[in-house]
């Protein structure tokens, strides 16, 4: 009941940043990209303002994604090395805006504006180191407000058992990702990002359900066992319990028996998922190496917090000695697959 009332307000990546991009295609003139987020029809009152002398150019053209509201135009800015650049309204949001600035002579500049600090200024020069931390921020932030992949890797969590194969898990969906993010980020596959948003849910969703039947399979394990171990003559052993036990071991899905090839499978799905975010905000041309790694590098060490962070909880929940009733341990599966299926319809319907 209470996932039915909360659940129209469960989504995944609600705060997407807004972007601003100026490529230089003349002398002191600026094509101009900059994308506002938007909900419904409506969208975030955003505006980009320098400090220095720029003008437009040209009328300004808007047009709605869906997501976002895009506007381009053209921006003479002879001096725009030296200025500040501010989004006007940000402050008041709880959104970023990533700016990214490429220059005739083949340099460029990248920075993240936030609410706190809603200003920065344009350097005469610009390195790799800032924007690797710019990009890494932004990978951190992706995973950690990325509800679904949270929920896919609190599913695997759950269902994988043992320290190795957790370690043999967590690897594989790293490794499945990063292969896909790479891929599809430096323009090797194209795949459509509505499909691949709703697969990733319904990912979601089969993990969810593979924990949910290994319940009653462990159970009934533990009791052909006890049965089949009592002295010969017994009363309660029959001639089945051997049998049955056997039937109960290979019930054990691949999903438990190898999380980490489950895990690889779909991680190539969510590798799609994070290139899709990476390319609202796009890579700068003079240093997409170090900001598609540093992207990478930041979902990685965004995932491994949310892990270390699960993995106390469960620990400290253990320390209490809280005895629960055994119809508990079906609430997390429940509750993440419900979730998930609502993102399952949802995406499916946005087709």
């Amino acid at each position: 009941m209470l996932l039915l009332l909360f659940v129209c307000q469960v989504s995944a990546h609600e705060l997407r940043p807004a972007y601003l991009e100026l490529h230089e295609d003349a002398a002191g003139e600026f094509a101009v990209l900059w994308k506002t987020p938007m909900r419904g029809e409506m969208r975030l009152s955003l505006a980009p303002v320098f400090s220095g002398k720029s003008e437009a150019v040209s009328p300004v053209i808007t047009r709605d994604t869906g997501a976002a509201a895009v506007q381009t135009w053209r921006l003479r800015a002879p001096e725009l090395r030296g200025q500040t650049l501010r989004i006007a309204g940000l402050e008041g949001t709880m959104t970023d805006a990533l700016v990214r600035i490429e220059f005739a002579d083949g340099t460029g500049w990248t920075q993240r504006l936030t609410a706190a600090a809603p200003a920065a200024t344009v350097p005469r020069s610009t390195s790799a180191w800032e924007v690797a931390g710019v990009y890494s921020r932004l990978g951190v932030e992706h995973i950690l407000t990325g509800v679904d992949h949270l929920l896919f890797v609190l599913a695997l969590l759950i269902i994988t058992s043992g320290t190795l194969r957790l370690v043999k898990t967590v690897t594989a969906f790293t490794i499945a990702h990063s292969i896909t993010l790479a891929l599809a980020t430096l323009g090797f596959v194209h795949v459509p990002s509505k499909p691949v948003e709703a697969a990733i849910a319904l990912s979601i969703v089969f993990v969810a359900a593979e924990i949910v039947h290994l319940r009653p399979v462990a159970q009934t394990s533990k009791s052909a066992v006890s049965r089949v171990s009592k002295p010969a003559g017994s009363a309660d052993l029959e001639v089945g319990d051997t049998a049955g036990l056997e039937t109960c071991a290979t019930k054990a899905s691949l999903t438990a028996r190898a999380p980490w090839i489950v895990a690889f499978t779909f991680g190539l799905l969510h590798g799609f998922g994070f290139a899709g975010a990476l390319s609202e905000v796009g890579l700068p041309q003079a240093h997409i190496p170090a900001a598609l790694l540093c992207f990478n590098l930041g979902v990685e060490a965004g995932q491994l917090l949310f892990i270390a962070a699960v993995l106390s909880l469960i620990a400290l929940a253990r320390r209490t000695k809280v005895i629960l009733p055994r119809w508990t341990e079906l609430f997390p599966p429940y509750a993440i697959g419900s979730v998930a299926m609502f993102w399952v319809i949802q995406r499916v319907a946005a087709f």
